[in-house]
């Protein structure tokens, strides 16, 4: 059996994407028999972190899952940088093989379908500096302006196993998790969900007095959204009240910037009350909701959301990316993601749009909530200079390959276009409340938001979604306006993918209407009008226009 399964995946790595990419992208991104004949429950991660060093060291983390059929092998992932000292199960020590960041674990007995069983791995290591972060992640090992080591890790893209054992695919969460960080005396550690414990022993290993916090997630969570925060953190907590109930907000700031944050952190408030008329109830209630100071911009990190904007408003005080508005970027985008990508995440990174586009949406009804619908179509549209068009929103599949960072800014202004051609506010909320609800807690595929969209609008827009999201083109509007007398025809079409036939709304000076044009040149009487008058609601819409 181990046999087999190691020859089907040695075919099914090379067979794909055998020219553009890795046999390491298709053990990290594919569903072969060795992960897909177990589903995780919980992760129970204890972890080490000696500054100094820049390590992790004597750490394990007991991965509990349940048998999906027979197996006597599978895999789970760690870089390949970092040791595994001993993996056990039931008492037995495993054999365990590696190749790049996969880890095969051979089990001392067939594990039968339906079992509820766990593995306990010992490890340790340097794991990667963050380049980049958080793009480009990693732990990030920095001083703050009193010296004090101030740590942090992203790992979105890059992964989880970057830096601890898991099964490190998007469609795999645990039902809960643990987490236990140890850490140098007196620096404070801050994680997912609550606090359960703090206390300080002696650690003869580190010859050192060591802080150990347990922090409880109650929630199903993605692994790259399992962080820990490290350094001279000071505490302060609010309270949101929503539907006849109290969720605890709170925040973990360097000591030097308490005051800055207790006047900046007074944006969150209307921000959840915001995201809630739109999105339905902030997901993680139980958990409660938390902005943690970050040597590294940010990101979503679930009910630990990683902040460094510097308390300045804008893109680290540039106002021009939020349109000149007066809101701090990170906290509103990366707390959106709480809804778009943490309750509601995707089984591949290929359909990160689903993460990203609705979350840079939620940016704008933000805007909306809080400023205006005006202000709301100048911020979008101001999101138009951002796109690059540069390869498709949806990246290949199996491969741990995310499409273009357009689903960024692409995917909110495909949003903004469908909202448009719902043509009923009231049924466009409904569906983003929906959806919200509907997948709550789940990982999802791409095509499973374009079916609920389909049916809740009773509308198939297939066609749109492909435009958008498989191809870099953005639909082409080509139209010339013929005088006679005082009478103007226009002659109109689409230059789009095959069957694209978006209606368009117009406007020659009085109500807006709506056109139908498609691949085939098609003519109107516009009547009598003042030319100057003549609009295409291109605001309304994202794509382009050519006058001929």
């Amino acid at each position: 059996m181990r046999k087999l399964y190691i020859l089907l995946l040695l075919v099914y790595s090379t067979l794909l994407f055998s020219q553009q990419y890795t046999r390491s992208d298709s053990l990290r991104g594919s569903l072969t028999l060795l992960r897909t004949c177990y589903d995780v429950t919980f992760y129970d991660l204890n972890i080490a972190i000696d500054d100094k060093e820049k390590s992790i060291e004597r750490s394990t983390n007991t991965i509990y899952f349940k048998a999906l059929f027979d197996f006597d092998l599978f895999q789970i992932d760690l870089a390949a940088n970092m040791d595994i000292m001993l993996v056990e199960c039931e008492g037995k020590k495993l054999e365990f093989s590696r190749e790049f960041d996969a880890v095969y674990v051979y089990f001392h007995r067939k594990i039968n379908k339906g079992e509820k069983v766990s593995i306990k791995i010992w490890y340790s290591g340097c794991p990667r500096e963050a380049v980049n972060p958080p793009w480009d992640g990693g732990f990030s090992w920095r001083s703050d302006n009193n010296a004090n080591p101030w740590i942090g890790v992203s790992c979105q893209g890059l992964g989880a196993s970057s830096w601890w054992p898991c099964k490190d695919h998007q469609s795999d969460e645990p039902d809960s998790m643990r987490i236990r960080v140890a850490a140098r005396y007196p620096l404070k550690i801050i994680s997912n969900g609550t606090l359960r414990s703090d206390t300080s022993v002696w650690n003869t290993y580190f010859n050192s007095w060591m802080n150990i916090s347990e922090w409880f997630i109650s929630y199903p969570i993605n692994n790259y959204n399992i962080t820990l925060n490290i350094g001279d953190y000071v505490h302060f907590s609010d309270k949101y009240f929503s539907n006849n109930d109290t969720l605890i907000l709170n925040y973990y700031v360097l000591s030097d910037n308490l005051d800055k944050a207790l006047l900046h952190f007074k944006q969150v408030k209307p921000m959840l009350e915001c995201f809630e008329r739109y999105f339905g109830p902030y997901p993680f209630w139980n958990d409660g909701y938390a902005l943690v100071e970050t040597p590294y911009l940010g990101m979503e990190h679930q009910s630990a959301i990683a902040y460094g904007n510097d308390y300045l408003p804008g893109y680290k005080g540039n106002i021009s990316y939020i349109d000149s508005l007066d809101f701090d970027y990170i906290i509103i985008h990366e707390s959106g993601h709480e809804w778009w990508g943490n309750s509601i995440s995707t089984n591949d990174i290929a359909d990160m749009w689903v993460h990203e586009g609705f979350c840079t949406y939620s940016e704008a009804l933000y805007v909306e909530c809080m400023y205006g619908y005006d202000a709301m179509i100048s911020y979008i549209n101001n999101q138009k200079k951002g796109v690059q068009n540069d390869k498709p929103i949806i990246g290949h599949y199996n491969v741990n390959k995310s499409g273009s960072t357009d689903m960024y800014l692409k995917g909110s202004l495909m949003l903004h276009t469908l909202r448009t051609l719902i043509n009923d506010d009231k049924a466009w909320f409904d569906i983003l409340k929906g959806i919200s609800s509907s997948f709550q807690y789940q990982t999802i595929d791409s095509q499973d938001i374009i079916n609920y969209i389909n049916d809740k609008s009773g509308k198939d827009f297939s066609v749109f979604f492909n435009q958008y999201l498989k191809n870099t083109k953005i639909p082409e509007f080509e139209y010339s306006i013929e005088r006679q007398g005082k009478n103007f025809t226009l002659i109109f079409r689409w230059k789009a993918i095959d069957k694209f036939d978006m209606p368009l709304l117009i406007n020659t000076g009085a109500d807006d209407f709506w056109i139908y044009p498609s691949a085939e040149f098609k003519e109107i009487d516009l009547g009598s009008f003042d030319e100057y008058d003549f609009r295409i609601r291109d605001d309304l819409f994202y794509i382009n226009i050519k006058k001929q």
